[in-house]
């Protein structure tokens, strides 16, 4: 931190919400808004040149998505730290962030007064999550995992479009998530059922009963 400030970037590629958290943040004496990006791709770009203390996350963007921002980021800045600030509350949305090195979770909705919280807690290395980020980790740490590929529920979800015959385009607009987050799911999914192709996966989950 610089002049005991702390750094901050924000990364949403909704202007407003941009606009928003920039104008909250330069309200307090503690804090900078150093820059701010639309998508994974300028907030990896921005960082690296801005060397940020915090960085406020979006996880739904095009281009790139925040999980696979985060992800990045922490390989090559491994002392930023992350907050995931997202609509997102599904449970394997929240455990691939966390997974990918976001440091806290928290709600779009959250109380400003609790962001100024969790960004002064994350410069300290100090995790903060949403009650719903603390939830879903406690329901995939309990529930029961699909045969032996411990496929989370979207991406079962995502697994029975592909089955469909589905494009990602098409499914990314059935389940109201960007492309590239379909492109991450459907990734994860070739990986865990240990194929390459999408017809080979269909094959394997027909077998397994993972699809109807």
């Amino acid at each position: 931190m610089s002049e005991g400030k702390i750094r901050v970037v924000v990364v949403d590629d909704h202007e407003m919400v941009r606009r928003g958290l920039s104008s909250f943040l330069k309200s307090f004496d503690d804090l900078e808004l150093v820059g701010e990006a639309r998508n994974g791709r300028e907030a990896i770009d921005v960082c690296l040149n801005l060397k940020p203390d915090v960085v406020l996350m979006d996880l739904m963007m095009s281009v790139m998505d925040g999980v696979t921002a985060i992800r990045l980021l922490r390989e090559q800045m491994p002392q930023i730290h992350i907050i995931a600030l997202t609509s997102a509350s599904e449970t394997d949305v929240v455990t691939a962030a966390l997974q990918a090195g976001a440091l806290s979770y928290l709600q779009k909705d959250v109380n400003l007064d609790q962001l100024v919280g969790a960004v002064r807690a994350a410069a300290r290395g100090e995790r903060i999550l949403s009650t719903e980020a603390t939830q879903a980790l406690i329901a995939a740490a309990t529930r029961p995992t699909v045969a032996s590929y411990n496929l989370t529920e979207r991406e079962r979800e995502v697994l029975q479009y592909v089955a469909a015959g589905l494009t990602n385009a098409e499914i990314a607009e059935r389940m109201y998530i960007s492309r590239s987050t379909v492109k991450f799911h459907v990734s994860s999914l070739l990986s865990k059922l240990s194929v390459a192709t999408r017809a080979e996966a269909i094959t394997v989950a027909l077998k397994a009963g993972l699809v109807d």
